[in-house]
């Protein structure tokens, strides 16, 4: 399956958050990709917000990845690969317990990773449109 959002705002960012998890209802691993600034973690904000995580979520730059839990207890994982310096490093954290946990793993930096994702995983590509700022994000089931 795939979907484009087009001209999204800030404003807009909780509804396409709510739609990017219903339209995937079934997928658990989902692969940020975008340029430096360009909303990763503030969409993954605005999904972690519709499946009511109660800590405050911000990006695991140098912890790689963190843990938020919902109100119903379930794990959220945030991960970050933008600072890994190799792929070893990704095996080392246990990256395999977290993606095949069942849990909700939202990965930013996913190019560094890419070969280790599972084969099952929707990548969420997000780019600003130069004439007004706003994002387009396009969503691919793989």
């Amino acid at each position: 399956m795939n979907h484009t959002f087009q001209q999204i705002t800030q404003e807009k960012l909780p509804q396409i958050a709510k739609e990017i998890i219903e339209l995937f209802k079934d997928e658990r691993i989902f692969a940020f990709f975008g340029k430096m600034g360009v909303g990763k973690t503030t969409l993954i904000k605005e999904i972690c917000s519709y499946l009511n995580v109660e800590d405050i979520v911000c990006s695991p730059t140098f912890s790689i990845v963190n843990e938020y839990h919902t109100v119903e207890d379930e794990s959220i994982f945030h991960f970050d690969f933008y600072r890994l310096k190799n792929i070893k490093e990704a095996y080392d954290i246990g990256y395999e317990d977290y993606f095949y946990s069942g849990y909700y793993c939202l990965i930013e930096w996913s190019e560094k990773i890419i070969e280790l994702l599972p084969q099952n995983f929707v990548k969420i590509q997000i780019n600003e449109n130069e004439s007004d700022g706003s994002r387009t994000i396009i969503c691919e089931n793989f």
